[in-house]
């Protein structure tokens, strides 16, 4: 087959070569361009950026760049002395796109867009907005590169729709690349994608996570942001290796059976001067007025959702990481500061929108449109998001008024646990209702019940730093929260280092706490784990229904005297119930009744006080019989001991 070519006009009547890519495509078309301006193109990484190419017959990288205010941009890099008379690019008619083509240049070389703008003798020279690659930080210039990578996970993405979803167990396990492990023996640096390939796809199996989450993989200039200052949209930071570093270790995830979910960044940039920031001397990327281009709490800028290229290049950011890095899900971060206008800010530093709310009505169509391009293109895989309102219908489809987002982060389970778990047990009877109010509202969402990285950070403390009482009652009571988490309804999601009992905060520069598990206690954290993510996917009780009103039931919630909390989870098929009882206080309750559905035997499947989690081994010796008579509305009952902080489940023996 022959290649096609494409012939670009500009509007100073220069005409280019045929301009081809090794799978046929022209790299930019008119078609292209019009849908670029029109807010409806979705693939901009295909044609704009650097791509190794060929054109009249020679080998070397096509440049575009969207810069509509300059009046000059050139590319400049290491082959050219960073001259930026050497190779001036031209536009392509009235888009707003600069194209060039440079022969003879390679994956690995280096390079900017110096721009020259129309305003105010503005001059700089900027990184590539659609890069493949970007420097290591310090340094901020683009890296041409290609993504050429053979994968070798056609089994997961497969089988990948029946692995994850409202009805499927999805527990994720939350990873700071830099801080996960480190090498003390070579100065204590972090581990490559291609050495976190060695380990950490093996450790998330083993502990049972069905899904792995990582805080921003994007490329980002200060460390210590997290990711959360995204410059690169379409690259994965340097610090740990290449492009193809990072899909072997997504590769490596999915052989092992685990699923990937990115955080992605839609909500803010910064303004470093490098990156998208008043980008061809105007505000290209943020809106001009700072009542809606300047975020107040992070001193950063804030998208222009509905100018239509920057819905193209956000929405194509998004798709770019499921096409290229088979992604199996995106985490949209701090999707509350999109959605309204006044987020942190006082009477009179915001603008209302037209008809005078704080609704953000661009932002809102920006993420409609967003969720419906990703369901669109991939129904099986999941979107999520952090939204700390009551805004209503998140994860609700956008053909019934919603966002559309598969899952809405918990964040008010969140607090309210965390609250209620920080009492001293003797005034937990006051506060009971911390628990209990999550049931009125449980079912308006499709909800993921989050003990993130914000919570163990600024100071706040780790999660077992968190409890009250002595050493004991301590892990004790971190084994009751994360039962509580994974025996409710919601799908589950803790930061690393909460699963060895890490008595420190997190450390963006340390790692987690590993000789922690020289200790038995903190083995028994993790066993406890093991245990939760073995009876969450072996039960369907307690994950098919997990969006449903029918797949929970209060046993009993009024019990705050004794602190004691029991309920029932459901599955689709009658008789997989599990019956669940919280005991809230260091005191051991006996002779506690509990209503089942069914007569005979009921299995205890979880205790966290059992001596192999580091508990006091009070329990039910493994099983109790039922009685025929009836509690709590249902035709059956069992008589258990709850053992001091902890939380016990029963399954019905079938014969």
């Amino acid at each position: 087959m022959h290649a096609r070519s494409s012939t670009i006009t500009s509007d100073a009547g220069r005409t280019g070569g045929p301009i081809v890519l090794s799978d046929d495509r022209p790299l930019v078309s008119e078609h292209d361009v019009y849908l670029f301006n029109e807010g409806t193109h979705f693939r901009l990484y295909r044609h704009l950026g650097a791509h190794l190419a060929e054109e009249d017959g020679k080998r070397g990288v096509h440049f575009s760049v969207w810069a509509p205010n300059a009046r000059y941009v050139s590319v400049v890099g290491n082959f050219n002395g960073w001259d930026d008379g050497s190779h001036p690019m031209q536009p392509i008619g009235y888009s707003g796109i600069w194209r060039a083509f440079i022969p003879g240049l390679e994956p690995g070389e280096v390079y900017k867009y110096h721009i020259a703008s129309e305003h105010r003798g503005y001059r700089v020279n900027k990184m590539d907005p659609f890069g493949f690659q970007h420097e290591v930080a310090p340094n901020t210039a683009s890296v041409v590169a290609s993504l050429d990578y053979e994968w070798n996970d056609a089994d997961w993405m497969s089988q990948r729709g029946a692995r994850q979803g409202r009805e499927k167990p999805m527990s994720i396990y939350e990873v700071h690349l830099g801080s996960w492990r480190r090498k003390p023996e070579e100065g204590g640096r972090h581990l490559t994608y291609r050495e976190l390939a060695e380990e950490l796809p093996a450790y998330v199996r083993d502990r049972g996570f069905t899904h792995i989450e990582f805080l921003p993989v994007m490329e980002h200039p200060l460390y210590r942001s997290w990711g959360y200052q995204t410059t690169g949209y379409f690259a994965p930071t340097s610090r740990f290796g290449s492009p193809q570093d990072l899909m072997y270790l997504v590769d490596q995830l999915h052989q092992h059976g685990v699923g990937v979910i990115l955080d992605w960044v839609p909500s803010h940039f910064p303004s470093d001067e490098h990156a998208l920031g008043y980008f061809d001397g105007t505000h290209l990327f943020e809106h001009e007025d700072p009542r809606l281009g300047f975020h107040p709490d992070w001193k950063s800028l804030i998208f222009n959702y509905g100018r239509h290229e920057v819905r193209s290049f956000l929405i194509s950011s998004a798709l770019f990481w499921l096409d290229k890095y088979h992604a199996d899900g995106i985490r949209v971060d701090a999707v509350a500061s999109m959605l309204y206008l006044d987020y942190s800010r006082r009477a009179g530093e915001w603008i209302p929108n037209q008809y005078g709310g704080n609704e953000n009505i661009e932002a809102v169509e920006f993420l409609k449109r967003m969720n419906m391009e990703i369901y669109g293109a991939y129904p099986d895989v999941e979107t999520f998001a952090e939204e700390s309102t009551a805004w209503p219908g998140v994860s609700r489809p956008v053909y019934e008024g919603g966002l559309g987002f598969g899952f809405k982060w918990d964040m008010g389970w969140m607090h309210d646990a965390l609250q209620y778990m920080e009492r001293e047990p003797v005034y937990r009877r006051f506060h009971q209702n911390d628990l209990t109010f999550r049931a009125i509202y449980m079912n308006s969402e499709n909800y993921c019940l989050p003990l993130s990285h914000d919570e163990v950070v600024h100071g706040k403390g780790s999660l077992i730093g968190k409890m009250p009482g002595d050493d004991w009652q301590r892990f004790a009571n971190l084994r009751l929260l994360l039962a509580q988490q994974w025996l409710q309804p919601g799908k589950k999601l803790l930061f690393m280092g909460a699963d060895v009992g890490q008595w420190g905060e997190w450390n963006h520069d340390g790692s987690v706490d590993w000789h922690l598990l020289d200790w038995s206690q903190h083995r028994g954290v993790q066993r406890l784990l093991e245990q939760l993510n073995r009876i969450y996917k072996e039960w369907p009780a307690l994950h098919e229904l997990d969006c449903a009103p029918d797949g929970f039931r209060w046993l009993d919630a009024s019990n705050a005297d004794q602190s004691l909390l029991s309920f029932m989870r459901n599955s689709r098929t009658p008789g997989q119930e599990v019956v669940i009882l919280l005991n809230l206080t260091p005191v051991p309750r006996t002779s506690v009744v509990l209503g089942v559905p069914k007569p005979g035997r009921w299995c205890e499947i979880l205790n966290t006080d059992a001596g192999e989690f580091g508990g006091s081994g009070l329990g039910n010796l493994g099983k109790v019989a039922s009685k025929p008579v009836p509690a709590h509305n249902l035709p059956h009952r069992i008589v258990v001991t709850a053992p001091p902080l902890s939380a016990i489940a029963f399954s019905h023996e079938e014969a």
